[in-house]
């Protein structure tokens, strides 16, 4: 078997949604290869979606169901177990990919001799095959034979885990899987999987499609998910000391975990929550400093760290109090001058 696709899903009949997500799978233009859907105690009617395409389909989709609600790491996870590819992808199961997706990221991975490939993405709000606006998923000089250089720029700018495909081994060969139960599983373990591979296949062309939606991950923002982002940092940073690359890419961990953790937590939380916590700010930037206590002096942090962000960052490390009244002001503020400009 060439290739296995693993698909999470979980909720996603509606608007025709999952649909769009396996035409495109069940009509790629390769013919070795498997679906594995796995869907994660759905509590619409996606599971018979997919017991119809499994039926329609039967030498491309398996169905798997599982008996507890696990999160997409989980669900992913049950897919590893049965995949039998030599290559392994993921796609989130309301996105879709254009049909010649995986042959040409295979073709191009074989003919060089990689061992993860991948592409560019659009950025969507409908279901079509139209251009949406692109986004770079990786850099062409991250691409080619991986050396220290390539890996430092890898961690800092990993580009999306779905939007590639992977040799078999670089996950087979280590016992290392999917933290469950939280969302940005795939910012957990992308380091670890990257620092495996050997060579980069990049096509800077867009081919995946990226759904936007209300109820995407990433435009829910609530307490609990701020809490799963923290705990995918922290898997972050002990992938990097059970693998043994936390001290040779120092820097660069303790940047990614700076803005995972941390910088995209607290404003997102003091955006997005309605009802913000006292202690949970307090105690994100405790477990800020306990972590990484210089990483106000990290150079990526200064070089990619907003200045704006970076002040109130300080007013924040100093006094979760100050930090939390002075921001209430400063964005009631901003509201009302928009509402003036109106």
């Amino acid at each position: 078997m060439k290739l296995s696709i693993i698909v999470p899903v979980y909720n996603m009949s509606s608007d025709g949604k999952l649909a769009y997500c396996l035409n495109s799978l069940v009509n790629q233009t390769i013919t070795d290869y498997e679906i594995i859907a796995v869907d994660d105690c759905s509590t619409d009617n996606s599971l018979e979606i997919l017991r119809a395409y499994e039926k329609k389909f039967p030498e491309k989709v398996r169905v798997i169901a599982s008996p507890v609600n696990k999160k997409q790491g989980g669900a992913k996870n049950l897919g590893l177990e049965v995949a039998r590819g030599e290559w392994i992808g993921f796609i989130d199961s309301d996105d879709w990919v254009t049909e010649d997706f995986y042959e040409r990221l295979l073709s191009e991975a074989e003919k060089c001799g990689a061992d993860m490939a991948g592409c560019d993405y659009h950025l969507t709000d409908k279901h079509s095959m139209e251009i949406g606006m692109v986004v770079p998923n990786n850099k062409p000089e991250q691409a080619g034979v991986l050396n220290e250089e390539k890996y430092r720029s890898l961690i800092l700018d990993s580009g999306s885990l779905v939007v590639k495909i992977y040799k078999r081994h670089i996950i087979y060969d280590f016992p290392n899987r999917f933290p469950e139960g939280i969302f940005y599983e795939d910012n957990a373990i992308s380091n670890s999987w990257m620092l495996r591979a050997k060579k980069f296949v990049y096509l800077a062309e867009p081919m995946y499609y990226y759904y936007q939606h209300d109820t995407s991950t990433v435009h829910t923002i609530t307490k609990e998910r701020c809490e799963h982002r923290m705990e995918a940092a922290r898997v972050m940073v002990r992938e990097a000391k059970e693998f043994a690359f936390f001290d040779k890419y120092y820097p660069e961990i303790e940047s990614s975990f700076t803005t995972l953790f941390y910088v995209n937590t607290l404003f997102s939380y003091m955006t997005g929550v309605g009802k913000k916590e006292f202690r949970f700010v307090k105690e994100l930037g405790k477990e800020m400093r306990e972590t990484f206590p210089a990483f106000m002096q990290n150079k990526y942090y200064l070089e990619r760290v907003h200045e704006e962000e970076r002040k109130l960052i300080r007013m924040h490390m100093k006094s979760t109090l100050y930090f939390m009244l002075y921001y209430k002001l400063l964005w009631g503020y901003r509201k009302f001058r928009k509402r003036m400009k109106r």
